[in-house]
């Protein structure tokens, strides 16, 4: 049964991982065909990225509280049905609602998915299932944009959306008839026996503060910090945030227990991930868009440039996250984002004539390698800091921090490019990204504690 559950997992997962990814390909084509220029392209990403960044921790407590099955089957009817809309989008606003639809079903999808892997296996098991968990949705964030290419280049990118019919119904195939017996899966009642309520205010509080905040971010390299259609919801925005943090406080039931950020590797783990995850949302969309924009690769050629990354991730993520498992994650968490921003720096040299054997193919593969020993001692040993019963809430919190320092980070380019995208500002967003994984790793190094292990905090100091 394990195997059968690690495969569910993945699949829930790869679906999610995959549509986040393999959109970034194709924006010139949507872009093209649809209008809006940069602007449109930011929404596409962020839409689907702020849909899951606000619902993930809802989804989180949802998948404790009524099961992982069940949460995973409404997650994948949602976001099967999203992707046929995208598919069938005629105008570039449709599409972004529906790509907003599709972040909703992607929140009940991931935390479910690698809460099924924390609440299944324990141990050393669990740090190798993490580890193959990582490989297989880390080869779908990467190989992306080599099928988003493919398709763009030799079909249309609309079918980069229906495509992710034919995992949906391999998950529910594999789903028939799973049942797990899972302690705390389905919890209805808190440790007092009180029924658990969904906290939608904090909810709603999380989705406007972020829709407020990134809509100005992005619509500020348009319309200016002066006009009232940016500072106006940026307030509003920001205000929401710290009302939002205020509530889950004091909230009986927060969808979010700040108590968690108290355990050691579980805090400093997400602040880890704020740095680790901008810098990879960044700097592989700015990449590709590079590639096609100003270097002159067709969407294939620009897909294909990042197979080296997905095949040394796909055979590399699994070993190092059993190594991890047996020697602890700090060593791998804090030389993982060095050795990837090196890579990244090395992507500086980039310059006309271009050459992409040269001056991007060896910082791609260091940054592979590195990537590799990040992300699965990265998740087991903030997941490894969570009690058993809160699984799928600490994996939605730290779904959603990554989501989120993406989304802003995505939000940014325009003012990251100066409105334009050449050698030059290529360059600068290069350097900012291997700034980013820096810090994420001199972070790892100061703060995360090989110590720090599952069971060893009998309660989450002021969780809920």
């Amino acid at each position: 049964m394990q195997r059968r559950v690690l495969w569910v997992a993945i699949l829930a997962s790869f679906v999610a991982f995959l549509d986040g990814a393999i959109v970034t390909v194709a924006l010139p084509a949507m872009t093209r065909e649809l209008g809006g220029g940069i602007t449109t392209a930011q929404w596409v990403v962020d839409a689907y990225l702020l849909a899951l960044g606000s619902l993930i921790l809802i989804a989180g407590s949802l998948s404790d509280m009524f099961g992982r099955v069940r949460i995973l089957r409404a997650g994948l009817l949602i976001f099967g049905l999203a992707s046929l809309s995208c598919a069938l989008a005629p105008t570039a606003l449709l599409l972004i609602v529906a790509r907003g639809v599709q972040g909703a079903g992607a929140a009940l999808l991931v935390p479910s998915s690698l809460a099924l892997i924390t609440s299944t296996f324990s141990g050393a098991a669990q740090g190798k299932a993490i580890g193959r968990w990582t490989a297989w949705t880390g080869l779908a964030f990467l190989a992306g944009p080599i099928v988003g290419g493919l398709l763009v280049e030799f079909a249309s990118w609309r079918l980069i959306f229906a495509i992710n019919v034919l995992p949906i119904a391999a998950t529910f195939l594999l789903l028939k008839g799973l049942a797990l017996p899972v302690a705390g899966a389905v919890a209805a009642a808190g440790p007092a026996g009180r029924a658990r309520r969904i906290d939608a205010a904090g909810a709603v509080l999380a989705a406007v503060g972020l829709a407020g905040t990134v809509f100005a971010l992005i619509e500020q390299d348009r319309l200016g910090w002066g006009s009232p259609a940016v500072f106006l919801p940026f307030g509003v925005g920001i205000a929401s945030l710290a009302a939002f943090l205020w509530w889950e406080a004091k909230t009986p039931a927060p969808m979010m227990p700040l108590g968690l950020f108290r355990l050691r590797n579980f805090g400093v783990g997400n602040i880890a991930t704020t740095f680790i995850y901008a810098a990879l949302s960044l700097g592989q969309l700015v990449l590709i868009l590079f590639l096609q924009e100003v270097a002159g690769f067709t969407a294939a050629q620009a897909g294909l440039a990042s197979m080296p990354v997905a095949v040394i991730s796909l055979f590399l993520a699994g070993p190092f996250g059993t190594l991890a498992g047996k020697y602890g994650p700090r060593l791998f968490m804090a030389a993982g984002p060095m050795v990837a921003g090196a890579g990244y720096w090395m992507m500086t040299a980039a310059a006309h004539p271009f050459n992409f054997w040269w001056q991007i193919l060896p910082g791609q593969l260091v940054f592979a390698v590195g990537l590799s020993v990040i992300v699965a001692p990265l998740t087991a040993a903030i997941l490894g800091a969570v009690p058993k019963e809160q699984s799928g809430i600490g994996s939605a919190i730290n779904n959603a921090v990554s989501r989120v320092a993406g989304l802003i980070a995505v939000a940014l380019i325009g003012v990251m490019l100066g409105g334009v995208l050449d050698y030059g500002s290529f360059r600068r967003v290069m350097a900012i990204t291997a700034l980013l994984f820096l810090i994420g790793g001199v972070v790892s190094a100061i703060g995360i504690s090989n110590s720090a292990a599952r069971g060893q905090q009998a309660e989450v100091p002021g969780g809920a």
